[in-house]
């Protein structure tokens, strides 16, 4: 009985942005999330700098229960969590498919059509680092956090 709950249970993957307090940086959250919640995590971008506020963009997985938990406990702790599902945008009017965003994603997020060199953004595979908002010259690119 139990193999067949445990193939029932809902399992998530979400991609979150973690804002989380001074007061907080010397705290071990990604192991509380590990230990005590069973949850999965890919760390997709960090910025934590000494006696400021951090902010970490992480992929997180488990079973949507666990999940849930997880993210109650960042709540309770005071980690500001924010959705990451459609922060990084294109401007399609703006954009000239220069090619100048493809060589620089980390995570292959564009793609140019052999031929035609049209430039398309799969918003799936971002992992919202800002190389592309910085390397466009038409500031097609915009990330709203």
């Amino acid at each position: 009985m139990a193999e067949k709950e445990r193939t029932t249970k809902k399992v998530v993957s979400k991609r979150v942005v973690l804002h989380f307090p001074k007061r907080m940086l010397d705290e071990p959250i990604l192991f509380r999330l590990i230990k005590d919640y069973d949850l999965e995590f890919n760390i997709l971008k960090a910025s934590i700098t000494p006696e400021a506020e951090g902010l970490m963009v992480v992929e997180l997985k488990g079973e949507q229960s666990q999940y849930d938990l997880g993210v109650q406990y960042l709540i309770n702790s005071g980690v500001r969590i924010q959705a990451l599902s459609q922060d990084v945008t294109r401007n399609e009017d703006k954009c000239t498919s220069c090619g100048a965003c493809v060589t620089v994603c980390p995570a292959g997020a564009f793609t140019s059509e052999t031929g035609t060199m049209v430039v398309r953004f799969n918003s799936k595979k971002c992992v919202a680092c800002g190389l592309c908002i910085k390397a466009c010259p038409f500031r097609a690119m915009e990330l709203h956090f």
